[in-house]
C-alpha cells in the first residue's frame, strides 16, 4: 500500500490530551446523504491521508461514517482508532444543560466509537426540545444558557466522552461572553472563512485566547444549497492560481494555511482530495497574499432564519454582533 500524506497537526489547549488536530478535514456536511457514497469517500480519504473528519448530528452522516471508520480499522488502513481525529456537533434542539450528555452518547453510538475527538455547540442558539427540524419555528427559538450548556459540555469533556470541546458560528463576543464563565474555555471555533470572508478581527481574538479557528465552507460550497461561486470564480483567485501553476482551490487552502487556520472541506473526486493536499511545499508570495487582502468581502451564510421577532436575534446585526 502506498504511504499516505502525513498531514500537520495543531495542539489544541484546554485538555491534558496532547493529542493533535490535522489542519485539513475531512467535511461530510451535504443537502443529502448518500451513505455508500460517503463511505466510499472517506476509505477513499484515509487512503490519501486524511485522519480529521467532520460530521453533526444535523448532518446524517455520523452513521456511514461510523461505518466507514469501522471499515478501514477491519481493512488496516488505520492500525487504531487513535490515529483519527472525530468531530461532532451538538445541535439546538439539544442545547439544554440535561440534554447535552444524551445527545453525545447518541453521537458516540452512531458513530460506532468509545468517544470522539471534538464535540462543537453547532450554532449560539437553543431551540424547544424535539423541534429541531430546519428551519425553527419562530415560537421554538430561544436564547441561550451559554454558562449551563457550557458547564454541561465541560462535564462531557471531564467524563472522557469527548477530549476537546469547543464551537461552532460564534462571534467574538460570544465567545467572551463564554470565557467569562467557563472553566474548560473552547478548544476549537468552528466558522466560515475563506479568501472572500476572511474573519480577521475573529482570527486576531481566538488567537489572543488561545482558540484554534476551523474554516468551514474555504472554497464557498459551490453547488450547496448555502453556497456561493464567489470563492471560486473570484478574478484575483483565478489570476493567482494560472501564474503559480494550482487549482483555485489550492490557492484557497494555502492561503487559510498561511493565516494559522485549520479546515474542513468536502469532496467526493479522488483527483480533488489527493489536490486538496498539496499545499503544504509551496508559499503564497507576498504580492500574492496581499492582493488577496484586498478582495471585496462576502459573508455567505447570513442565516436570516434565525431572525424574528419573538425569537433571541431580532437582526442579522444582533447574530453576528456587528461581525459583517
Amino acid at each position: 500500500m502506498a504511504v499516505a500524506s502525513k498531514i500537520p497537526e495543531v495542539v489544541l489547549s484546554s485538555s491534558s490530551d496532547s493529542k493533535g488536530m490535522p489542519v485539513i478535514g475531512f467535511g461530510t456536511a451535504a443537502d443529502s446523504i448518500d451513505g455508500a457514497t460517503l463511505k466510499s469517500a472517506v476509505l477513499e480519504a484515509i487512503k490519501l491521508g486524511y485522519r480529521h473528519f467532520d460530521t453533526a448530528s444535523a448532518y446524517g452522516s455520523e452513521q456511514a461514517l461510523g461505518e466507514a471508520i469501522a471499515q478501514a480499522l477491519t481493512l488496516g488502513l488505520v492500525s487504531s482508532r487513535e490515529e483519527l481525529f472525530i468531530t461532532s456537533k451538538l445541535w439546538p434542539s439539544e442545547a439544554h444543560p440535561d440534554l447535552v450528555l444524551p445527545a453525545l452518547q447518541k453521537s458516540v453510538q452512531n458513530l460506532q466509537l468509545e468517544y470522539i475527538d471534538l464535540y462543537l455547540i453547532h450554532w449560539p442558539i437553543t431551540v424547544k426540545p424535539g423541534k429541531g427540524g430546519w428551519p425553527f419555528a419562530e415560537e421554538d427559538m430561544m436564547p441561550m444558557d451559554f454558562k449551563s450548556v457550557w458547564a454541561a459540555m465541560e462535564e462531557c469533556q471531564r467524563l472522557g466522552l469527548a477530549k476537546f470541546i469547543g464551537v461552532s458560528n460564534f462571534s467574538c463576543k460570544k465567545l467572551q461572553n463564554l470565557l467569562s464563565s467557563s472553566t474548560i474555555p473552547p478548544a476549537v471555533n468552528q466558522v466560515e472563512m475563506s479568501p472572500v470572508w476572511q474573519q480577521k478581527k475573529l482570527i486576531d481574538f481566538c488567537k489572543a485566547n488561545g482558540i484554534v479557528v476551523t474554516a468551514f465552507s474555504p472554497l464557498g460550497a459551490k453547488g450547496t444549497s448555502w453556497g456561493t461561486n464567489h470563492v471560486m470564480e473570484n478574478e484575483v483567485l483565478m489570476e493567482i492560481a494560472k501564474a503559480r501553476g494550482k487549482t483555485v482551490a489550492q490557492v484557497c487552502l494555502r492561503w487559510i494555511y498561511e493565516q494559522g487556520v485549520t479546515l474542513v472541506m468536502k469532496s467526493y473526486n479522488k483527483e480533488r482530495l489527493k489536490e486538496n493536499l498539496q499545499i503544504f511545499d509551496w508559499e503564497l508570495s507576498e504580492d500574492d497574499s496581499k492582493k488577496i487582502s484586498e478582495i471585496k468581502q462576502h459573508r455567505m451564510m447570513l442565516k436570516e432564519e434565525l431572525i424574528s421577532a419573538r425569537g433571541p436575534y431580532k437582526s442579522i446585526e444582533e447574530l453576528w454582533d456587528g461581525e459583517l
